[in-house]
C-alpha cells in the first residue's frame, strides 16, 4: 500500500462523517487507507464511524479505551497502518483533502525528502489564535532553526519508517521538522488550504496551549542537543593475515 491517511479524533461526532465523505470523494480509487484513531471519545464518534465503515471499505477504526493525547493517537494510527507513506490530518474538517495530492506530490519531487509538512496560507480562525500562533511559531523557529512556519498544521506526509523512529513524546507532532533535521534527513514545506471548523469546539485554549508549548520547546530543545547521531555506518568485512577479505575469489 503506497499511503495511510492517520486521522485522531476526539468527541467530533459531527465532523468525521462530513470529512469522511468529502475525502473519499477527493480522493476516488487509488492504493491508500484511511485510519481513524478515536482518542476516548464520550459522544457518538465512535458509533458514527464504525457504521462508516460498512459504507467505505478502505476505512479503519482503531479506538483508546480512555483519552491519550493527539500523539499517542497518532503513533497508534502509524503503528496500525499498512503505508510506506503516513499521511496525517486533523478530524475537524480545517483540513481540506484536496492539498493531500500536493504533499504527496512533494515528496515524490525528490528521493530525499521524508516529510512535507503543510503551511497554512491563511488561517480561518480569530484573530486571537492567529496572533498567538504567530507568536508561537517565530519563538520556535528562533529557538529551533526547524525553518518551519507553521508546525500546528495538522496535515502532513512522512515516511512511516522515519515517523517510528522519531522519538516518542505528548506534542511531538508539532516538532516533526525539528526532529527530522536533527537526523539529517531532508523536508518540504507546502503551503496549504486552511478552513473553518465544521461544528464542535477546539480542545485547546490559547492559554494552555502557550504554557504546554514552551514546556515542550525546551523539552526538545534539551533532546536535540543530547542527540548525537553517527554521519555514516558501514560494516568491516573480516579480513585474513595477508590481507585478504574473507570470502574473495582467489
Amino acid at each position: 500500500m503506497h499511503y495511510s491517511i492517520v486521522i485522531p479524533v476526539l468527541n467530533e461526532q459531527d465532523n468525521i462523517l462530513p470529512l469522511t465523505e468529502e475525502l473519499f470523494g477527493v480522493l476516488g480509487d487509488g492504493d491508500y487507507e484511511v485510519v481513524f484513531v478515536d482518542d476516548g471519545s464520550t459522544d457518538a464518534t465512535c458509533d458514527r464511524l464504525a457504521e462508516a465503515t460498512g459504507r467505505f471499505p478502505r476505512l479503519r477504526l482503531v479506538r483508546h479505551a480512555r483519552r491519550s493525547g493527539k500523539s499517542a493517537a497518532l503513533l497508534t494510527g502509524v503503528k496500525a497502518a499498512k503505508g510506506d507513506w503516513i499521511v496525517t490530518m486533523d478530524g475537524d474538517g480545517q483540513n481540506d483533502p484536496r492539498d493531500i495530492p500536493a504533499l504527496l506530490q512533494a515528496v515524490g519531487a525528490d528521493p530525499r525528502t521524508v516529510l512535507a509538512a503543510g503551511n497554512r496560507r491563511k488561517r480561518d480562525d480569530t484573530l486571537a489564535k492567529r496572533l498567538a500562533s504567530r507568536a508561537g511559531n517565530g519563538i520556535r523557529r528562533a529557538l529551533l532553526h526547524d525553518a518551519c512556519p507553521d508546525t500546528a498544521c495538522g496535515l502532513k506526509a512522512i515516511r512511516r519508517d522515519v515517523f517510528l523512529a522519531l522519538p516518542f513524546f505528548d506534542s511531538m507532532h508539532r516538532f516533526f521538522p525539528a526532529l527530522v533535521r536533527s537526523r539529517g534527513l531532508h523536508y518540504v514545506n507546502v503551503p496549504i488550504n486552511d478552513r473553518a471548523r465544521r461544528a464542535g469546539q477546539s480542545k485547546y485554549t490559547n492559554l494552555g496551549r502557550a504554557m504546554t508549548g514552551l514546556f515542550d520547546l525546551y523539552g526538545v530543545m534539551w533532546l536535540l542537543r543530547r542527540t548525537t547521531l553517527p554521519p555514516a555506518v558501514t560494516e568491516v568485512e573480516h579480513q585474513d593475515r595477508n590481507g585478504s577479505v574473507a570470502g574473495e575469489a582467489r
